[in-house]
């Protein structure tokens, strides 16, 4: 079994992914993997991307890989970066494409007309650089974080869920938006921790040991005889 599954499928460069969790934890095996079976079989997934979310979801649907990207959003510690977070979600603006339908929203473009600093300056889009997260609640990937931290992000996109109670994570550019989510053994981010510093790292060495409670739980009922 592989400790950590960092899934390709052909879209963005996953070598800092991979070797930043290596840093972070040097005794676990992590694979970069676009077979679907690696991904069925790792004890934690990794779902990252870059670029254009209908080239993602037409790529990772040629690659065979979207019924184990599913099955693992719902059985173990599974983290989304960027496209990997976008995806998560039912629909996009960008080609007015489905997403995978994990978690209810959509995902919006940073309106051109709203992109004005408080000094009447124009903002660009994509939004790049770095930016303040705030820390919506506590969470174990969070821990070792102070709230306020800057992280990269590199977007034109953001998620805009129905739900309240997903929002782990916000960041302002120029207005507030949901920059992460957090349901079960799920947590995803749009900005990018392996280019994050010294925060990034201790995020992805969070998630390295992570042990969310409803799967605790589920492995204790299980053991029980209880469905």
């Amino acid at each position: 079994m592989t400790d950590i599954a960092v899934i390709d499928y052909g879209m963005g460069n996953l070598r800092s992914v991979s070797k930043a969790l290596e840093h972070v934890a040097p005794g676990l095996e992590v694979a970069v993997t676009g077979d679907p079976a690696v991904v069925a079989r790792a004890a934690r997934v990794v779902f990252p991307g870059q670029g254009a979310m209908p080239d993602c979801m037409r790529e990772m649907d040629a690659r065979g890989l979207r019924q184990a990207v599913l099955d693992a959003a719902h059985t173990r510690p599974f983290l989304g970066i960027c496209i990997g977070l976008q995806m998560l979600f039912e629909r996009s603006e960008e080609g007015d494409v489905a997403g995978l339908g994990v978690l209810p929203g959509r995902v919006r473009r940073f309106p051109v007309a709203a992109m004005v600093d408080a000094g009447g300056a124009r903002l660009k889009v994509p939004h790049m650089g770095w930016n303040r997260v705030r820390q919506a609640a506590a969470h174990p990937l969070w821990g070792g974080i102070p709230d306020l931290t800057r992280f990269y992000f590199v977007h034109s996109y953001y998620v805009e869920t129905t739900d309240p109670g997903l929002i782990a994570g916000s960041s302002e550019y120029p207005y507030p938006f949901t920059c992460a989510i957090a349901r079960d053994n799920v947590f995803a981010v749009q900005f990018h921790p392996e280019k994050s510093a010294k925060s990034g790292l201790q995020l992805l060495a969070n998630f390295a040991q992570w042990q969310p409670a409803t799967l605790l739980a589920r492995a204790q009922r299980q053991a029980a005889g209880v469905s």
